[in-house]
């Protein structure tokens, strides 16, 4: 897979993900270190929860304490840790960048994982969505996290190292054969754009399980496919603009 600068999503609307269910009450927000520049940091997440999350329509409260949780801050370079908890993507090196918070949120809700799930993402990029996802599936489950670039893998393993996600496993590689023997998935996510959903993760997707990935070229369809005893179902959720995976089968 020739990989490609993750440099910005657009979402083209956000109306509430259907079919998301919520658990009972959120899961409560990791303690404080101490210092004022902890309790900063987390009134940003706060705001930046309120303000971009909430009011766009994402409702699931594992999700919601999860983006309160997880010091973004902490996947950026120093010099921009203030842009931090804005709404936009930012540089992270490599060409690559970290997404806006919204569309972190708004797939993680719609892969609707809860508690012990096991889970593949398709591009670790910083390691921020990966440390989302491993906040919802909890200590129980497992995230598995393919880059192809090294150096952005290396970076985003000692921070996830740093924070504490032991159920984190990174492997640099070419996403789009997935990683077959941690299959099957309850949830798998990709972060870039093919023109169809690579078959090898579609085999990797246990029944039961959900799989969100931007389809297509220029304006793509954000589509939910979920496997059941009869087969695969696939709904669109949003237009969103990711950059497309390129090269090779794609």
């Amino acid at each position: 897979m020739a990989r490609r600068p993750i440099l910005l999503v657009v979402v083209i609307g956000w109306p509430a993900l259907a079919g998301c269910r919520p658990e009972e009450r959120p899961l409560p927000v990791r303690p404080p270190a101490g210092g004022s520049a902890w309790e900063e940091q987390m009134d940003a997440r706060r705001r930046m929860v309120e303000t971009q999350i909430v009011t766009r329509g994402v409702r699931d409260p594992r999700v919601i304490a999860a983006m309160e949780r997880v010091p973004r801050h902490r996947f950026v370079p120093p010099g921009i840790q203030h842009e931090a908890h804005d709404d936009h993507p930012l540089p992270i090196g490599q060409g690559q960048t970290i997404s806006q918070p919204y569309i972190v949120a708004a797939m993680t809700e719609a892969l609707g994982v809860g508690s012990g799930a096991r889970v593949l993402e398709v591009g670790t990029g910083s390691g921020y969505q990966a440390a989302v996802l491993a906040e919802v599936v909890g200590p129980e489950g497992q995230v598995f996290s393919i880059e192809i670039l090294e150096p952005l893998s290396r970076q985003a393993s000692q921070v996830l190292r740093d924070l504490g996600y032991a159920q984190v496993h990174l492997r640099v590689g070419d996403g789009w054969f997935g990683w077959p023997e941690a299959a099957p998935f309850q949830g798998i996510l990709v972060t870039a754009a093919p023109r169809e959903v690579p078959p090898a993760l579609l085999d990797q997707l246990a029944v039961g399980g959900v799989l969100v990935a931007p389809i297509g070229e220029g304006v793509q369809d954000l589509v939910r496919i979920r496997r059941t005893d009869q087969g695969l179902e696939r709904e669109v959720l949003m237009g969103v603009r990711f950059v497309p995976m390129t090269g090779g089968a794609r």
